[in-house]
């Protein structure tokens, strides 16, 4: 529960981001929709750009967004270490796959033994408590 909880206090901050960056390509595109328009596609890789400068910033450096913060968790490598970019983007990337499974990836920590994820498999990630240090 504390872990869809960072989640969502964490796309609530991103969305806010998201909202920025689609008013100005908005006003870009003379306060048209760009849903029709040829550079939609690119539209669609500068937000999950941005999304993944997000999560990889905060992941790289301490391994804490803000709802993790929050939610008193860490994402750190099986090993205990911080995630490096590269190791950042492998668990990004699978995180959308464990999404647009219908969320079974995250369902799956119910019925793993180690409450993890698809992408905490994939990526060998541990999302730690850190009510217990």
């Amino acid at each position: 529960m504390r872990r869809l909880m960072a989640i969502v206090y964490d796309l609530l901050l991103l969305l806010a981001v998201l909202f920025v960056t689609t008013a100005m390509a908005i006003a870009l595109n003379h306060g048209e929709a760009i849903n029709d328009h040829p550079y939609y596609m690119f539209f669609v890789f500068i937000q999950l750009l941005i999304s993944f400068i997000y999560y990889g910033w905060f992941w790289t450096h301490g391994g804490q967004t803000l709802g993790m913060k929050t939610w008193k968790m860490k994402l750190t490598l099986q090993s205990g270490d911080q995630l490096n970019w590269k190791r950042a983007l492998v668990y990004f990337v699978a995180a959308m796959i464990s999404w647009s499974a219908v969320g079974l990836g995250f369902l799956w920590a119910l019925f793993n033994q180690n409450r993890s994820t698809w992408h905490d498999l994939i990526a060998r990630c541990v999302m730690r408590d850190t009510r217990e240090n």
